[in-house]
């Protein structure tokens, strides 16, 4: 079975690529690398991915990326370096290769940065991800799971979130080009028969994990003696969940979508459980032992007050079960932070 996964180079793509690999999979991976962060993170994802030690990569960002290639390309594990926006080398991947499922995790991330760059947001997620579309519609590739955003629930007043909700009511332009991505796959869905699962992701966070993430950002700070900017009153509420818990739902997505057809399912993975800003902070606190300081600043634009996953469907349809609870989950991305601050 050969996967294409595209953002495969970033926090959860990569992740989930190591088990894939693992399960005997072959992967065809793209990514565009881009400027968000720090493009040695990223590098360091794939050699994890490919499990080889990691070498020093010099030259331009070309040069290390075309090295890159050069050490970790291989019978099982292909990686390209391309831009999801690029209509013609995506379509070139899909024609030298024969792909049996795409999973998307590409275009641009963040809430906030979207409210300065809604252009950018609107080309690399809608557009990147309708060239995908095309690739599958034009060879034939009909198994296609999308990352969506808890972001499409807006400030959605019942708790939890189910998707049968109604989400016409986006706060940030990330929020509404997953929403976008979400009705445009339903209309690939009806037209092309692509089975497709749309996942709303909840705050994803754990070892690899992005430097723009709050706990991530916290974590460095907190150690530096440095105050963390802290938004609002504390009582803002996540449903942080854990990435190995995402990658399994991931994993039980791919055998669902393989064994059944003529389906188009959008479905929560989250921990099912919330906890406040103030809380997190806490939890940093008490696990590193270091008092934190804090600059307190009013809410910002496009953060929504709480974010709660109902986790029925999941379990129903998938089997999905959540097991690493938040206070494990921070001292395992502690231990991984520590070992890679060494």
């Amino acid at each position: 079975m050969k996967i294409l996964i595209v953002g495969g180079a970033g926090f959860i793509g990569s992740r989930l690529g190591e088990k894939l690999l693992e399960e005997g999979k072959e992967l065809v991976v793209i990514d565009n690398f881009n400027d968000y962060y720090d493009l040695d993170i990223k590098i360091g994802n794939v050699f994890r991915t490919v499990k080889k030690e990691r070498e020093n990569l010099v030259g331009t960002k070309n040069e290390k990326i075309e090295n890159l290639k050069k050490i970790v390309n291989s019978k099982n594990y292909k990686l390209e370096y391309v831009d999801v926006r690029d209509a013609k080398e995506i379509e070139r991947i899909f024609e030298e290769n024969k792909i049996d499922m795409v999973i998307n995790f590409s275009g641009y991330a963040g809430v906030r940065p979207s409210l300065e760059r809604a252009k950018d947001y609107e080309e690399a997620n809608i557009g990147g991800f309708l060239n995908l579309l095309e690739g599958c519609k034009k060879t034939g590739v009909k198994k296609f799971i999308q990352a969506s955003s808890s972001s499409v629930y807006g400030n959605n007043k019942k708790v939890p979130f189910s998707e049968t909700d109604i989400v016409d009511f986006p706060i940030s332009p990330y929020a509404a080009t997953k929403k976008a991505c979400e009705v445009l796959g339903y209309v690939y869905f009806n037209n092309y028969h692509i089975d497709m699962i749309q996942y709303r992701f909840f705050t994803v966070y754990g070892p690899n994990q992005r430097p723009d993430l709050a706990i991530y950002k916290f974590t460095n700070k907190i150690l530096k003696g440095e105050p963390i900017d802290f938004y609002g009153d504390g009582n803002t509420f996540r449903d942080y969940t854990y990435i190995d818990d995402i990658r399994d739902g991931i994993l039980l997505g791919i055998e669902f979508l393989m064994r059944e057809k003529n389906r188009y399912e959008i479905i929560n993975i989250g921990a099912g459980n919330t906890i406040s800003l103030k809380r997190m902070v806490e939890v940093l606190e008490e696990k590193i032992g270091k008092k934190v300081i804090i600059n307190r600043l009013p809410m910002q634009m496009g953060d929504v007050d709480r974010t709660s996953a109902d986790i029925s469907k999941a379990k129903r349809i998938l089997n999905y079960s959540p097991k690493v609870e938040f206070e494990k989950g921070i001292e395992k991305f502690l231990d991984w932070y520590m070992e890679e601050k060494k």
